[in-house]
C-alpha cells in the first residue's frame, strides 16, 4: 500500500495484516504491520554502496507516534547522506554482549571518526592510543568477561578502586625490546571511569542497556596539574640539561626539554613541530592541528635560541629522533627519565609538570589567566580569535618575561636579544 499523504494516526489504525503504507512527505520513511496488532515505523534507505537497506525505528507507542517517527527518519536518512548504515550498526551492536566486546565497538568507531570530541571532531591518534592503553591494561582485564548489560554502579566502583589499589599494574612487553610499566592509582583510576562513563553512553545510544552505571560515580581527585617545580627544582633542572649535554645524551632531548620549560607547551606539540610552522623573524609559530585546534604562539628569545642552535630543514620536525629518521620522535619520554636522574628530581615531575610550572609562574609574575591561556593554548584562549598571523607585541613581551625568569631559576643567562616593548613604556 502506497499513498502521497504524511502518515497520521487514522493511516496506523486502518493498517491491515502484512501492509507497508509510505509517508508521502519523507521518502523511504514508513509504517508496517505484519500480524498481530503491533505497527512498527521503518525506514527504507540505500547505503553508499547502493545496497538497500530497512531499519526499524521502534513499535508504534510511546515515545513512537508519526510524528516523532518521522522526525527519527529524517535524522537517520541524513546520518546515511553522510555515509552512515544505522541497519548494520544496530546488528553489530546487538552482538557485543560482554564489555571487551563493547570497549572494540566502540574503538572501532572512535577510529574511523563516527565518535565526535566536545569540540565536535574526531579524536585525535594520541588520545586514542590512550583510550585504547586504558581499554586493554584496566578495562578488559577486571570487567571484559562481565555482560554488557549486567553492570552495575557497585561494579564500576570496585573496579574504580582495584585500578587505584594497583591490582592491574603490571610490566609489559612491548616489541623486540620495549617493557612498558602499567601503573595504577588514583588518577589512572579516575581517568578511566571517565573512559568507561563515554562507552557506556555509547552502550546507550546503541540500546545495548537503558541507562549509564557510570553516572553519579564519585570518583578520587585528579590532581595531576597540581606537581609545580620549586625553586630548587628548577636550579636542579637547569644542571641536569646543561650535564645531560655534556654527557653527550641525544641533544634533541635536552632542547626539546629546555624548549618545554621556556614555553609551556604540551609535549606533544612540541615533538610534532616542524620548521615550516615556524616564523623565527616574528618570533610565531601557527600550529594548524593542537588539542584545542589551530593555534598561534608567540615565542620568547630564549625559546627561539633554543631553535636557532638546532639543525634544521625546512618541513622537518624540529626535535627529530636519534634513530628512525628525521620524521620521527619517538624518544623524549625515555630520555626525561635520565635527565631527571642526574638532576635528582622526583619521580613524580613529568614533562607535563614542565608546562603547569611555566603557568604557575607565569601567575606569580601577575599576568592574568586569559593572557597565561593565549600563552600556552588552553582551550578557548588561543590567539587565533584575535592574532590570525602573528603574535602582538603585548603577547611577546609576556612570553619574553615569563621565559626570563625560568632561565634566571634554571641558572642559565638572560637571552642578549631585545624584549620587545610595550607601548607606552620607556
Amino acid at each position: 500500500m502506497s499513498g502521497g499523504k504524511r502518515i497520521g494516526l487514522r493511516e496506523i489504525r486502518g493498517l491491515g495484516t502484512d501492509q507497508i503504507i509510505w509517508d508521502g512527505a519523507v521518502a523511504g520513511f514508513g509504517a508496517r504491520r505484519r500480524s498481530g496488532t503491533a505497527v512498527v515505523y521503518i525506514v527504507k534507505y540505500r547505503t553508499v554502496g547502493r545496497r538497500q537497506r530497512w531499519h526499524v525505528i521502534g513499535r508504534h507507542g510511546a515515545p513512537w507516534t508519526p510524528e516523532t517517527a518521522r522526525e527519527k527518519a529524517k535524522i537517520i536518512l541524513g546520518d546515511v547522506a553522510d555515509g552512515a548504515d544505522p541497519a548494520a550498526e544496530k546488528r553489530a551492536a546487538r552482538k557485543a554482549k560482554l564489555v571487551a566486546e563493547l570497549c572494540d565497538l566502540y574503538l572501532a568507531d572512535a577510529e574511523a571518526g563516527r565518535l565526535l570530541t566536545r569540540r565536535k571532531a574526531a579524536k585525535k591518534p594520541s588520545t586514542l592510543a590512550t583510550d585504547r592503553g586504558r581499554i586493554e591494561r584496566h578495562i578488559k582485564p577486571l570487567l571484559g568477561r562481565m555482560g554488557v548489560a549486567a553492570i552495575e554502579r557497585e561494579d564500576i566502583e570496585r573496579f574504580m578502586h582495584a585500578v587505584a589499589e594497583g591490582d592491574t599494574a603490571a610490566r609489559i612487553k612491548t616489541g623486540l625490546h620495549g617493557l612498558a610499566r602499567v601503573q595504577g592509582g588514583r588518577g589512572t583510576a579516575t581517568r578511566t571511569v571517565g573512559l568507561l562513563g563515554a562507552i557506556f553512553a555509547y552502550a546507550v545510544r546503541h540500546r545495548m542497556r537503558s541507562d549509564n552505571p557510570v553516572h553519579g560515580i564519585m570518583r578520587f581527585a585528579d590532581g595531576r596539574r597540581e606537581r609545580r617545580l620549586s625553586d630548587d627544582e628548577y636550579a636542579a633542572l637547569g644542571a641536569a640539561l646543561r650535564q645531560g649535554e655534556a654527557d653527550g645524551i641525544w641533544p634533541a632531548a635536552t632542547a626539546a626539554a629546555r624548549f618545554l620549560a621556556l614555553t609551556g607547551w604540551r609535549s606533544g606539540e612540541a615533538l610534532g613541530l616542524r620548521w615550516s610552522e615556524i616564523d623565527l623573524a616574528r618570533r610565531t609559530v601557527r600550529l594548524a592541528d593542537t588539542k584545542t585546534g589551530l593555534s598561534v604562539r608567540p615565542l620568547s628569545h630564549a625559546a627561539c635560541d633554543v631553535l636557532r642552535a638546532l639543525p634544521g630543514m625546512a618541513g622537518e620536525r624540529v626535535f627529530s629522533a636519534s634513530r628512525g629518521g628525521p620524521e620521527t620522535m619517538l624518544h623524549l619520554k625515555k630520555f626525561w627519565p635520565r635527565i631527571a636522574k642526574i638532576g635528582g628530581l622526583p619521580k613524580e615531575i613529568t614533562l607535563h609538570v614542565l608546562r603547569h610550572s611555566y603557568a604557575s609562574l607565569a601567575g606569580d609574575l601577575g599576568y592574568s589567566e586569559p593572557t597565561i591561556a593565549a600563552l600556552v593554548g588552553h582551550k578557548g584562549q588561543t590567539i587565533t580569535s584575535r592574532y590570525v598571523h602573528s603574535a602582538d607585541a603585548v603577547l611577546l613581551a609576556t612570553a619574553d618575561a615569563v621565559a626570563n625568569r625560568t632561565a634566571v631559576l634554571m641558572g642559565e643567562d638572560k637571552p642578549a636579544s631585545e624584549v620587545v616593548p610595550l607601548r607606552g613604556t620607556r
